[in-house]
């Protein structure tokens, strides 16, 4: 049985906020997950260059204390220009996930809502959408989307594509872990009501949780799911 998970993120700490329950399962479980940051998240800001140095430092250490609490593996960084993904041609972010599908060979993705407000976000969706397309040389069987607090919920539009789960999966057992997680990003929460704070997080696991009839859980939409 393959146990191999990719989670395909923009930024450190879309992981914790997206997944980091699941995760924490899924590792206790037997999988290996790998996690891929596109961006650092920081760059975008308007800070001068050294600070801008010490809070990609920052968050870099933030993701590897995350990571090592959710039981991930290994943590893989790249250099995109943040908040900026779509001055970059998107076949070239396809061609990198590609590379990456056939390096890790996963057989589930964990990615981003194609319809968040962000646009780093929209943008990895869409690429890894792309790149995940049915053909023989790739092994993703399950490619799962997930919601980001402050970004998917955000996006309000007059349009009727609004987040929809179908797949929730029970992290009773681990929200505890997923919140100690999302903690390791301190600089990145908010106080409460913000929904990037520890209590916004906390309430959302609470209202997926009452949806299945369980304490806490995480929910997906299901893009696609391969049955051999």
């Amino acid at each position: 049985m393959k146990k191999n998970i990719l989670v395909i993120v923009a930024h450190p700490d879309d992981e914790v906020l997206g997944c980091g329950g699941t995760l924490s399962k899924f590792s206790k479980l037997g999988y290996k997950i790998n996690v891929i940051f596109f961006s650092d998240g920081v760059t975008s800001r308007n800070l001068n260059n050294s600070k801008i140095k010490g809070n990609i430092l920052k968050r870099k250490k933030s993701s590897f204390k995350a990571s090592k609490i959710l039981g991930i593996k290994k943590t893989e960084f790249l250099n995109f220009p943040d908040n900026q993904f779509d001055t970059m041609p998107l076949l070239a972010i396809v061609k990198f996930i590609e590379d990456l599908i056939s390096k890790y060979k996963p057989s589930i993705i964990f990615t981003h809502y194609d319809n968040d407000l962000n646009i780093d976000h929209k943008i990895i969706s869409k690429a890894v959408i792309t790149a995940t397309r049915p053909h023989s040389k790739y092994f993703v069987e399950k490619l799962l989307l997930f919601e980001v607090l402050s970004s998917t919920e955000w996006n309000f539009s007059s349009s009727k594509k609004v987040f929809s789960p179908n797949v929730f999966i029970n992290i009773s057992n681990d929200i505890k872990k997923k919140i100690k997680a999302i903690k390791c990003y301190s600089q990145e929460l908010r106080k409460w009501p913000h929904p990037r704070s520890v209590e916004g997080i906390n309430n959302l696991a609470k209202f997926r949780g009452s949806t299945i009839g369980c304490k806490f859980a995480e929910s997906f939409i299901s893009l696609r799911e391969i049955i051999n």
